[in-house]
C-alpha cells in the first residue's frame, strides 16, 4: 500500500506521478519485484510527509504498475492503470512501508430500460460539459465514454470532471455502479451550471469593453471631424474655461481651477479620475464669488418688519437696529456675529429670518444639533471616495450670494468624538479677523465669509466653549410675560392656527379670557410653542364639530364657537397645571424658591422635616454638589445663631434634619437656593410657618450675608406666571431692575435684602424670639446681629 497526495486514482484510469518518499519507494520496489500490483489510497492532509494509517482514506484503488523510471534526483516516475476499487481491512508496517489487507466488491448490474436511460443521460450531460469546457478534447472524451459498463462510464466521467479531492473521493467510495452513476449525473448538472454562469459573465465583460472602446473611438473621430471642419474643440472644456474666467474667483482659486481644467482635458473622458476633477470644478463654480444681495439699509423699514413679525422683545429689536445703523454708516462693514440665547419657543430662529427680511438678504439655516464630526464644517479632502465640501460651503452654494444671513441653529448642542471637534472648526468661521480666508478641505482654496451676517442660537451658554463665546455678541432672550403671550396669541398664533385648520372668524372666536386660560392652565412655559399647540388643538376640535354638523341629515349651521374660560375644560379636558393661588397657605417647613433652567425660570418647592436622631442632615431630590453645600452652609448658619432663633444651643444633638426638593427625578444645582434652604430649616426648627405668598432667591454665606444671583428676570417671570406677587431678592441684584418688564414691576412687590435676618423677618409669619445669652463663654462663635432685628 502507498499513500498518495493531491490526486484520486479511479479504476480504468492511466495516471503518471512521481514517487519521492522513502516508504513509498520501498513499497513500489516490493510491488515491482512481485506481481506489479499496488494499492493506492489518498491521504487526508497533503502537507503530512509520513501519514499514519488513520490519516489515509480507507477506500482506494488497486493498480497495475505499467512503467517506472528512476530519475537523477533519486525519485521514481511511475505510470499506473487503475484496476479495481477496494476498502482497507487492516494495515501493517512491514520493514518501512505499509502492507494492507483489502476487500474488493464485485457488484453485478442487471441491464434494463432504467439503466439505459441513466447511461444515456450521463453521456448527454458529459458531451454538453465537454463542449462548454475549454480544457478537454471533444473527440477523445466522446470516444472514452462509449462503453456499456455503467461502473466504467461513471469512473471515466468522474476522473475528467473539475472536482475537489473530497468530491472525487466521495465518488470513489460509492461501490454500487448505479448509485455512482446517479451521483455523477448530479455533479454534471452543477458543473454545467457553473460553466454557463462563467460564460455569461465573460460575455458581459467583453460587451462592456467593446462598448467603451467604441465610445472612445467615436469621441476621437468626432474631435477629428470638428477639427477638419475648422470649428475647433467647442467642447465642454471651453465652456468650463469661460465660466472660470467670469466667475470672479480670487487669483489663487482661478489658478487652481485652470490647473485642474488642464488635467481634466488630458484625461480619458470615461476614467474615474475625470469624474472627480469635473465634480471639483463644478463645486468651485457653484459657490458665489462675487454675486451679492443688494442690502436694504433703511432703519424705518427694518423696524416695521421687526414689529410686524415679533411682539415685545424691545431690547433685542433695539440691538438689531443699532447693528443696522452702524452698517449704514460704514462703507465696507465686516460680517456681524450675534448669538441669541434663551429658552425654547421665544422666537430665536424667527428673529434671524426677520433680520434677513429687514436687510433684503438671503436667509440660510444650518442646524448644528448632534453634529460631532469636524468634517461636517470643513468638508473632506478630495482623496476620499465620495468627498464633499463642508456644510458651510454647501449652504453658501444654496444661498447663491456671498452676503446672506447665515443662521447656526442649536450651537450649544454640538458634541465631539474621535472624528474631531466641530466647535473648534467654527472658531475660524465666526472670527471676523480670520473668516475672510476660510479654508474648506475639499475646495482647498481660501473663501471669503467676512460679508456673511452670522446669527447663532442656543438655549444655554455653559455648553458652548469659552473661545467660541468670545467670538460672538451674546443677546439674551428671556421668556414672555402673560400679557405679552396674550398679545402674541391674538396677533399671530390664533390667526395662524385658524388658517391651518380652515376655520373663519364666523366659525370660531377666541376671547381674551379663553386665551388667558390657555396660558395659565394649559401651557406654563417661557416661550409660546405649547400655547400655539393648544390653540391648534382647540381649532381642530371646533373644525370637527363644523364638519359633523354639515355632513349630518339636518345640516344645521353651527353657531359661532366662542372660546372662553368655561369652554376650555370641555374641549381640552381638565387643567394641566394647578392654580397655585389655592396653595399659598402658610406652612411650617415649606418655602417657595426660584430657579433658572434651560427652558426659563421655574418655582421650586423646598420642604424640611425633623426626626429624632443624632444630628444627621439628609438632603434629597437629585441635588448637585453646589446645592448640597448650600444646605450645609445654611445649617451651619442656623446652628451658630441658635439662641437668637429661640433654640437650645445643642438642639441638633437629638434631631435629624431631612431637606427634600420635590420632582426628585429632575437634576437641580446652583447656589441660589441658599436663603430658601435656610428659611425652611429655621421654620421647621422654630415651628413658625413661612408665608405662602412669598418666594425668594439668593446665595447664603456662613455669616448670613445674601449674595447676588443670575437669571433674576426669568425667575421673577416664573413667580409672576404662578401668581406669586411678592419676592425676596439680594440687594446687589437691584441693578437688574431695568431689565425687568414693566408689567412685573407694577404687579410684584420686591424686597431687596443684604442678610438672612432681613429675609426671616419678611418670610416668617411672626418674629423670632431669642433665648437669653448663657453666662460665660457660650462655646459658639456667634456672629454680630442687628439689635433691632434680634429684639
Amino acid at each position: 500500500m502507498m499513500p498518495i497526495r493531491d490526486v484520486v486514482i479511479f479504476p480504468y484510469m492511466m495516471t503518471p506521478f512521481v514517487v519521492g518518499r522513502e516508504s513509498s519507494v520501498r513499497a513500489l520496489e516490493e510491488a515491482m519485484a512481485g506481481d506489479k500490483k499496488i494499492f493506492l489510497a489518498t491521504q487526508h492532509d497533503a502537507s503530512i510527509d509520513e501519514p499514519k494509517p488513520n490519516e489515509i482514506y480507507s477506500v482506494g484503488t488497486i493498480v497495475n504498475i505499467v512503467q517506472s523510471l528512476k530519475l537523477p534526483d533519486g525519485n521514481i516516475k511511475v505510470l499506473v492503470e487503475g484496476v479495481e476499487r477496494a476498502k482497507v481491512v487492516s494495515v501493517a508496517d512491514d520493514e518501512g512501508f505499509f502492507r494492507a489487507m483489502v476487500r474488493t466488491s464485485g457488484f453485478k448490474v442487471e441491464a434494463g430500460p432504467q439503466l439505459d436511460q441513466l447511461i444515456s443521460r450521463v453521456t448527454g450531460l458529459f458531451e454538453q460539459y465537454v463542449k462548454l469546457s475549454q480544457n478537454l478534447n471533444y473527440e477523445t472524451m466522446i470516444a472514452a465514454i462509449r462503453v456499456d459498463d455503467p461502473g466504467k462510464l461513471a469512473d471515466t466521467v468522474g476522473a475528467n470532471l473539475q472536482l475537489t479531492i473530497e468530491e472525487k473521493q466521495e465518488l470513489l467510495e460509492i461501490f454500487d455502479p448505479i448509485d455512482r452513476l446517479t451521483r455523477v449525473a448530479e455533479m454534471l448538472d452543477i458543473e454545467i451550471e457553473k460553466l454557463n454562469v462563467d460564460r455569461t459573465i465573460q460575455g458581459r465583460v467583453k460587451r462592456q469593453m467593446e462598448k467603451a472602446q467604441k465610445e472612445y473611438y467615436l469621441n476621437e473621430k468626432i474631435k477629428a471631424i470638428q477639427k477638419e471642419l475648422g470649428r475647433g474643440e467647442k467642447s465642454e472644456i471651453d465652456e468650463l474655461k469661460k465660466r472660470i474666467e467670469t466667475a470672479g474667483m480670487t487669483a489663487d482659486a482661478q489658478e487652481k481651477a485652470m490647473a485642474e481644467l488642464k488635467r481634466l482635458e488630458n484625461m480619458p473622458p470615461m476614467s474615474a479620475e475625470s469624474t472627480v476633477s469635473r465634480n471639483y470644478l463644478d463645486w468651485l463654480l457653484a459657490v458665489p464669488w462675487k454675486k451679492k444681495s443688494k442690502e436694504i439699509r433703511e432703519l424705518k423699514y427694518a423696524e416695521e418688519v421687526l414689529e410686524a413679525d415679533h411682539y415685545g422683545l424691545e431690547k433685542i429689536k433695539e440691538r438689531i437696529l443699532e447693528f443696522l445703523a452702524v452698517r449704514r454708516l460704514v462703507k465696507n462693514p465686516k460680517g456681524s456675529i450675534l448669538c441669541f440665547v434663551g429658552p425654547p419657543g421665544v422666537g430665536k430662529t424667527s428673529l434671524g429670518m426677520s433680520i434677513a427680511k429687514a436687510t433684503g438678504r438671503k436667509f440660510i439655516r444650518l442646524s448644528l444639533g448632534g453634529v460631532r464630526d469636524e468634517a461636517e464644517i470643513r468638508g473632506h479632502r478630495r482623496t476620499y471616495i465620495g468627498a464633499l465640501p463642508g456644510q458651510i460651503i454647501q449652504m453658501m452654494k444654496k444661498a447663491g450670494t456671498k452676503n446672506p444671513v447665515f443662521m447656526l441653529d442649536e450651537v450649544d448642542k454640538m458634541s465631539m468624538d474621535f472624528r474631531g471637534d466641530p466647535s473648534a472648526a467654527l472658531l475660524e468661521v465666526l472670527d471676523p479677523e480670520q473668516n475672510f480666508m476660510f479654508m474648506d478641505h475639499y475646495l482647498d482654496v481660501e473663501y471669503d465669509l467676512s460679508q456673511v451676517f452670522f446669527v447663532a442660537t442656543a438655549n444655554v451658554l455653559h455648553t458652548i466653549p469659552a473661545a467660541l463665546q468670545d467670538r460672538m455678541e451674546v443677546i439674551r432672550l428671556s421668556g414672555y410675560t402673560e400679557l405679552e403671550k396674550l398679545e402674541i396669541a391674538k396677533r399671530f398664533l390664533v390667526r395662524k392656527q385658524m388658517e391651518a385648520t380652515g376655520l373663519s372668524h364666523e366659525q370660531v372666536e377666541f376671547t381674551d379670557e379663553g386665551i388667558a386660560g390657555l396660558i395659565q392652565y394649559y401651557s406654563r412655559e417661557a416661550g409660546v410653542r405649547n400655547l400655539e399647540r393648544e390653540i391648534g388643538n382647540v381649532c381642530r376640535k371646533v373644525a370637527r364639530q363644523v364638519v359633523n354638523s354639515e355632513s349630518g341629515k339636518d345640516k344645521k349651521k353651527l353657531p359661532k364657537a366662542v372660546i372662553d374660560g368655561a369652554k376650555l375644560p370641555e374641549l381640552l379636558g381638565p387643567w394641566k397645571f394647578r392654580d397655585l393661588e389655592t396653595d399659598k397657605k402658610n406652612e411650617v417647613g415649606a418655602t417657595t424658591g426660584l430657579a433658572w433652567t434651560e427652558v426659563g425660570g421655574q418655582i421650586l418647592s423646598v420642604e424640611c422635616t425633623l426626626m429624632e436622631g443624632k444630628g444627621k442632615l439628609t438632603i434629597t431630590g437629585k441635588l448637585g454638589e453646589v446645592m448640597q453645600e448650600s444646605a450645609q452652609a445654611a445649617m451651619s448658619y442656623i446652628r451658630s445663631r441658635a439662641h437668637l432663633f429661640g433654640l437650645p444651643r445643642d438642639f441638633y444633638r437629638n434631631l435629624d434634619v431631612h431637606i427634600h426638593i420635590p420632582e426628585g427625578a429632575i437634576p437641580k444645582d446652583g447656589p441660589s437656593a441658599g436663603i430658601t434652604l435656610a428659611t425652611t430649616i429655621c421654620s421647621a426648627l422654630t415651628r413658625i410657618p413661612v408665608r405662602g405668598d412669598v418666594c425668594m432667591t439668593g446665595e447664603i454665606t456662613l455669616r448670613g450675608k445674601v449674595l447676588p444671583i443670575g437669571g433674576l428676570k426669568e425667575k421673577l417671570m416664573a413667580a409672576h406666571r404662578h401668581g406669586i406677587l411678592e419676592a425676596i431678592v439680594p440687594r446687589e441684584n437691584e441693578k437688574d431692575l431695568p431689565d425687568i418688564p414693566d408689567a412685573i414691576k407694577k404687579t410684584m412687590r420686591l424686597h431687596f435684602v443684604e442678610n438672612m435676618d432681613e429675609v426671616l423677618k419678611i418670610a416668617l409669619e411672626r418674629e423670632l424670639v431669642a433665648l437669653p445669652m448663657p453666662a460665660g463663654n457660650p462655646g459658639v462663635d456667634v456672629q454680630p446681629v442687628d439689635e433691632t432685628v434680634a429684639h
